[in-house]
């Protein structure tokens, strides 16, 4: 089937991102969340999305608008997708929550339609029953500012037709993405596989008491030349989904459950980075971005 109409189920700041570039691409696009107050945030967001199209990509007014044109916002999940080629699904990370939503988006859209998962760190197996469809359903993981860091983690389950993984391989394509096939699942999939552990230690130091946060970041940022550190990624994946990861963890390693209570701390002071304006660094402008940061 050719992929016309996308659902993008979940609104966040890389969940409006994902639903803009899809857009940006030519695709009609509709955006899903449980509430009306939540999909007119998401409104927001993406329409503040124009000076980083344009000052990024030298994307023109016109060129951002007609993506403006092809998106539609909605609190309805029935009509979100009744007309859906495919549906994105990217929801809260939390394996409850993601079984009930996959029981109840499998009555409600098409039989052909495809399901794919932005989860961090699940596997698609782990849901592939609730889909009422598993060959048609694989994870596609995106990376924050999907504009500049274009990489689509593609990953099927055993279950998996390959006919269906492909289609996704080209959509991937043909949104901008480069497509990062994996062969197997793969729990954080190759990006998060390599950062979580990153995250993991800098979340130890802070921790200990062996540097604050900014510390750490200017320490990782002046030795690799890498344009933010651990603390502004965190930031940038959102302090909730940092949350909801590392309690998963504790539950098999106790030693993650001070971190875990350390971003529970920051959820309940409202800090949940880029998406809030506060997390380690206040935003729109962090620190980190100033030529003086890296001098201490």
């Amino acid at each position: 089937m050719a992929i016309k109409k996308v659902t993008v189920a979940g609104s966040g700041v890389l969940d409006s991102q994902i639903a803009f570039q899809s857009a940006f691409k030519g695709f009609d696009v509709t955006v899903y969340d449980i509430s009306q107050e939540a999909v007119d945030k998401a409104e927001e967001r993406i329409r503040g999305l124009r000076h980083a199209y344009r000052h990024d990509i030298a994307a023109t007014d016109d060129e951002f608008n007609a993506g403006i044109s092809r998106l539609k916002f909605t609190d309805d999940l029935a009509g979100a997708v009744k007309d859906a080629d495919l549906v994105i699904e990217a929801i809260p990370e939390n394996p409850d929550i993601k079984h009930e939503f996959y029981k109840k988006l499998a009555k409600l859209a098409p039989s052909n339609a495809i399901f794919t998962s932005n989860s961090s760190t699940l596997v698609p197996s782990m849901f592939a029953a609730d889909t009422g469809r598993p060959k048609q359903f694989l994870n596609m993981h995106f990376s924050n500012q999907v504009w500049l860091n274009n990489t689509a983690e593609i990953m099927g389950s055993p279950e998996t037709d390959p006919a269906i993984y492909q289609e996704i391989v080209q959509y991937a394509r043909d949104i901008g993405m480069v497509p990062i096939q994996l062969k197997k699942e793969q729990p954080g999939y190759i990006l998060n596989s390599l950062l979580m552990p990153l995250n993991a230690a800098a979340g130890a130091l802070w921790l200990k008491g062996v540097a604050d946060p900014k510390m750490i970041d200017r320490t990782w940022m002046a030795a690799t030349g890498a344009p933010w550190g651990p603390f502004g990624i965190l930031d940038a994946v959102g302090i909730r989904t940092a949350y909801n990861i590392t309690l998963a963890a504790a539950e098999k390693n106790p030693d993650a459950k001070p971190l875990a209570d350390a971003f529970k701390k920051m959820l309940d002071e409202g800090k949940l980075g880029i998406e809030s304006g506060e997390g380690f660094y206040k935003y729109p402008d962090p620190e980190y971005k100033t030529k003086e940061f890296l001098q201490g």
